[in-house]
């Protein structure tokens, strides 16, 4: 049976938990600029990969396949730009989200990025299942309701 605690003691470890998930957000914009870089790394092989003649050529010599037109190849430009454009995304909503988590401010806006996190399988699921977890949670609604009210939050200066 789970002992209940006291509201001091509740607002102590519900502040520790939203510190931790601020943390987890900003690790997971920083996830997002790792993945840009891969993506540029990616992107600069293919194209290597795929301008190289000799790709094209059988090993044995002979006719080999013609290289794919040049607008199958820009078609994967876009893809390449959609990706980045979606990994900046990522990163901006995470780091927002855990500066407001951080700050107790616009809880509906952290909620929305742990939805969002979720379609990142598996790390951002686990973020953001969690992040909906502690969220969701009375106590904290009322730590975000102290801070929207100008009350003195004592527990986030220990």
């Amino acid at each position: 049976m789970r002992e209940s605690r006291s509201a001091d003691e509740q607002h102590k470890v519900d502040a520790d938990q939203l510190n931790l998930l601020s943390v987890f957000h900003f690790v997971a914009a920083g996830l997002s600029v790792l993945g840009i870089l891969f993506l540029i790394l990616h992107y600069m092989m293919f194209q290597t990969m795929m301008n190289n003649p000799r790709m094209w050529k059988p090993p044995g010599g002979g006719p080999g396949p013609e290289m794919p037109p040049q607008e199958f190849l820009n078609l994967f430009v876009w893809f390449y730009v959609a990706m980045g454009f979606m990994f900046v995304i990522q990163g901006l909503l995470n780091v927002a989200s855990g500066m407001f988590l951080r700050s107790r401010t616009n809880r509906a806006f952290s909620l929305v990025v742990a939805g969002i996190n979720c379609l990142q399988v598996p790390l951002g699921t686990i973020l953001g299942v969690f992040t909906i977890i502690v969220l969701m949670r009375g106590s904290v609604r009322d730590l975000y309701e102290m801070v929207a009210g100008n009350e003195v939050d004592r527990w986030d200066r220990q």
